[in-house]
C-alpha cells in the first residue's frame, strides 16, 4: 500500500510533482492546488526527486495540446515509479477515458469543483480559496470567473467549461490585497472569458446588485499603494460604455487592452460566429483611444480559417494596421474535433498560411516600432522581471503598456516597478534610461 493511499496508517511521505499546460487560468488553478498541498505538508520535489503525488492540469485548446497532455502524464510515470497521478483540465473533461487508461492515473477529475474532495483523500483537509503567491513569476494571476456561454465555430473551450462561475467580489479584493501585501506589484485579472464576470452573481441571491467587470474594476482600484492591474483577453463585444468610463477613471489599471480579432473580414468573422464586425471593432478601440493616454493594443488572429481568401486576409493586415496592435498573436487554423469549423470545407493551404503568418509578424514589428517613437521622452513604469543576458547593469521588463523595455537597474530592483524615460526603440524593444551602453 501507498503511503499516500487515502486513509493509510503511519506518516505520509508527503512529496509531490506539479505541471500546467495550457493557460493563465490553469496556471492560477495549479498555484492554488500547490499552496493546498504546501499547507498540509507536502513537499514540491525537485527535477531529480521522485515524487509519490503527481498533478496535471491539461489543455485541448488544440488537438497537440491534448496529445502533448497525455504525453506529460506517461513521462510523470515513468521517471516517478510507484507514483499516483491525478490528472484534471479541459483535456481531462473532453476525453476522460483517454486519461484513465494512462500508467499511474489515480484520480480523474472531469469537473474541477470536485478537486477539493478528491484531495481530501490525499490530506488536504482545507482548501484555500485563494492563493497567497505566484511561484516562480514577478506578476500573480487573479482568476476572476469560469465558463464561456459563447459558441465561437472553431473553439471547444464552451463544452469542456460551459458553467459561468463568478468568484464573489469580496473575496477577489482579499486575494490581491493579500498578494500586494506579499509583495506582488503586478496582478492580472484573468478567467475564461472574464467579460462574462458577474452575469451569474445576481441569479444566485434574489433582490442582488448587479455586477459587472467594470464594477470589480473600480472597487480594486479603491486598494492603496503602488501597484497595478491588468486584464486579460476581453472581447471587444464586452468593451461597454460603463466599461470604457470605468478604465478611463482608474488609478491602478494599465492602459493596455487585448481584444481577440481573430479575423478582420465581415465574412469570415460571420463563418466564426463572432459577435462584431471589423467596423464595430475598430469604433470600440478608437473610444478607448480618445479616453486614455496611448492605450497599448495586442490581439489574436486565427490564420487559413476555412475559406479564407487573399482578400480576406488583406482585410486583416489592414485592421490590425488600423489599430496599431504592438502584439500580435498569430495562430494557424487548428480543427478541433466536435466545433462546427472541423467540418468546414476549403481548408486553406499551409504554405499559404506560413507566409500569412510571416506578414503579420512583419507588421507587427512595423507597428511596435512606430508606436515606441511615439513613447520617446515619456516616462514610463516598468514590471522589472529580469537581468540583461549581456549586461548586468541592465534590466528587461514591460511597462504598462505591455512593451519591452530595457533600462538600468540590477537584481534588486526584479519584481519591481520601476520608472524611466524613453530614450529610444530598437527592433521593437523600448529603451529606458541606461540602454544607451548597447550602442558602444
Amino acid at each position: 500500500m501507498s503511503s499516500l493511499e487515502p486513509n493509510s496508517a503511519g506518516t505520509p511521505s508527503r512529496t509531490c510533482r506539479l505541471v500546467t499546460l495550457g493557460c493563465k487560468v490553469n496556471q492560477y488553478e495549479t498555484q492554488l492546488v500547490k499552496e493546498a498541498l504546501a499547507r498540509h505538508g507536502y513537499r514540491e520535489v525537485n527535477e531529480h526527486e521522485i515524487a509519490d503525488l503527481c498533478f496535471v492540469n491539461t489543455c485541448t485548446v488544440t488537438a497537440n495540446g491534448e496529445s502533448r497532455s497525455r504525453q506529460v502524464v506517461r513521462q510523470l510515470a515513468k521517471s516517478n515509479p510507484g507514483t499516483r497521478t491525478i490528472v484534471v483540465g479541459c483535456g481531462v473533461t473532453r476525453s476522460p477515458e483517454s486519461f484513465r487508461q494512462l500508467p499511474s492515473v489515480h484520480e480523474v477529475v472531469t469537473d474541477r469543483r470536485e478537486l477539493p474532495d478528491v484531495l481530501q483523500r490525499y490530506g488536504v483537509v482545507e482548501f484555500p480559496r485563494g492563493i497567497e503567491r505566484f511561484e516562480g513569476r514577478k506578476r500573480a494571476y487573479v482568476k476572476v470567473q469560469d465558463g464561456c456561454a459563447l459558441r465561437c465555430t472553431y473553439c471547444i473551450i464552451p463544452q469542456v467549461r460551459p458553467h459561468l462561475i463568478s468568484r464573489e467580489p469580496e473575496d477577489i479584493e482579499r486575494e490581491v490585497r493579500q498578494l500586494i501585501a506579499n509583495g506582488y506589484q503586478e496582478i492580472i485579472l484573468t478567467g475564461v472569458h472574464i467579460g462574462h464576470y458577474g452575469v451569474d452573481l445576481r441569479r444566485r441571491t434574489a433582490g442582488a446588485p448587479r455586477i459587472r467587470l467594470w464594477h470589480l474594476i473600480d472597487r480594486l482600484d479603491k486598494i492603496a499603494g503602488h501597484w497595478r492591474m491588468r486584464l486579460s483577453s476581453i472581447e471587444a463585444a464586452e468593451m461597454t460604455d460603463e466599461f470604457i468610463s470605468s478604465v478611463s477613471s482608474a488609478e491602478h489599471l494599465c492602459p493596455q487592452f487585448h481584444p481577440a480579432l481573430q479575423s478582420g473580414s465581415n465574412a469570415v468573422l460571420s463563418r466564426m460566429r463572432r459577435r462584431y464586425t471589423k467596423e464595430k471593432f475598430i469604433d470600440i478601440v478608437d473610444q478607448l483611444k480618445e479616453a486614455l493616454p496611448h492605450p497599448g493594443f495586442s490581439t489574436d488572429v486565427i490564420v487559413g480559417f476555412p475559406g479564407e481568401t487573399d482578400e480576406e486576409f488583406a482585410e486583416t493586415l489592414d485592421v490590425c494596421q488600423n489599430v496599431g496592435f504592438t502584439k500580435i498573436h498569430a495562430f494557424s487554423f487548428s480543427a478541433r474535433e466536435g466545433t462546427p469549423a472541423a467540418t468546414f470545407p476549403d481548408r486553406v493551404h499551409g504554405h499559404v498560411i506560413n507566409a500569412r503568418i510571416k506578414a503579420l509578424e512583419d507588421l507587427e514589428l512595423q507597428l511596435v516600432q512606430s508606436f515606441g517613437e511615439n513613447l520617446k521622452g515619456s516616462r514610463i513604469e516598468v514590471m522589472v522581471e529580469s537581468i540583461h543576458p549581456d549586461h548586468p547593469d541592465l534590466v528587461v521588463g514591460t511597462d504598462e503598456r505591455y512593451c519591452p523595455v530595457i533600462l538600468a537597474g540590477n537584481a534588486s530592483d526584479l519584481g519591481q516597478l520601476r520608472e524611466t524615460l524613453v530614450i529610444g526603440v530598437r527592433q521593437g524593444m523600448l529603451w529606458g534610461q541606461g540602454a544607451e551602453v548597447l550602442q558602444v
